[in-house]
């Protein structure tokens, strides 16, 4: 069955975000993720989730300047020092949380020289499943789409998988964001069965399509989409990544009616 982890960067945002923790326990979860931890203790995070029994199954790196519309460097010549930087603190975070997956974003590129964006991406990335190989962390990539990111490096499912390939690190790993993946190609049931059984997803999300509300608001039949997740065996977390329309609790019903280990 489906474990869902409450996404807490987008849910709960009625509560300041040390207690989206304690929100999130009480609707029943038992994970989940954020962003960006590092505005914050680490110690302190561990606390909140020690305290309402949760764990934490995702959060990304550093993705450089994000308040000045940088999302992600990974992808940017000159920019490796940073990233190696960054992948450091990620990784010192992870084990502070017990955190076993870390998402790399790939960045904003402007159209030409695709070819050595790729070169550094995939550097930047051996590089960072290297390091992260030994702590027992996985580095997830994730294609997402042009409309709510509008140059984004990667976007289709098959560039990442290319890239997981060509990298060959087996903590490498897709993040699979169904509400990115049903906007740019579609076909979601397809795309499951032919990529979860290949060992090359790390991570699930999910949210409504077009308006990133609740997943069972829009043109997602969810219910199917998670009949097939079962069926396939996935048996990693699905995070809730989604903007509740009218408050994070009252927006569940979707959850109950598909119950999970943790609903």
């Amino acid at each position: 069955m489906p474990r869902f982890a409450a996404n807490l960067s987008m849910m709960y945002t009625e509560h300041d975000f040390l207690d989206r923790f304690a929100a999130a326990s009480a609707d029943g979860f038992e994970a989940v993720e954020y962003l960006f931890p590092y505005p914050y203790d680490a110690a302190e995070l561990r606390r909140r989730l020690d305290d309402h029994g949760l764990r934490q199954v995702l959060c990304n790196a550093p993705p450089g300047d994000w308040e000045s519309g940088e999302r992600g460097i990974a992808a940017l010549p000159g920019r490796e020092a940073e990233v190696r930087s960054g992948i450091g603190r990620a990784l010192e975070y992870a084990a502070e949380l017990g955190c076993p997956r870390v998402h790399v974003m790939a960045g904003l590129v402007g159209p030409g020289d695709a070819a050595r964006h790729r070169a550094t991406y995939l550097a930047n990335l051996a590089w960072a499943a290297e390091r992260a190989a030994a702590a027992g962390v996985d580095i997830l990539i994730e294609p997402i789409n042009g409309r709510d990111m509008p140059g984004y490096f990667l976007n289709r499912q098959s560039e990442a998988h290319g890239v997981v390939r060509e990298v060959a690190a087996p903590n490498l790993k897709v993040q699979l964001d169904l509400y990115h993946c049903q906007i740019v190609e579609g076909d979601l049931t397809t795309t499951l069965r032919r990529d979860l059984p290949t060992g090359r997803v790390g991570h699930l999300q999910i949210a409504g399509v077009p308006d990133r509300h609740e997943p069972d608001r829009g043109e997602l039949n969810i219910r199917h989409l998670f009949g097939v997740i079962d069926d396939l065996g996935f048996d990693g977390w699905i995070g809730c990544e989604y903007i509740p329309r009218a408050g994070t609790s009252e927006g569940l019903g979707w959850r109950h009616d598909h119950r999970g280990d943790n609903a």
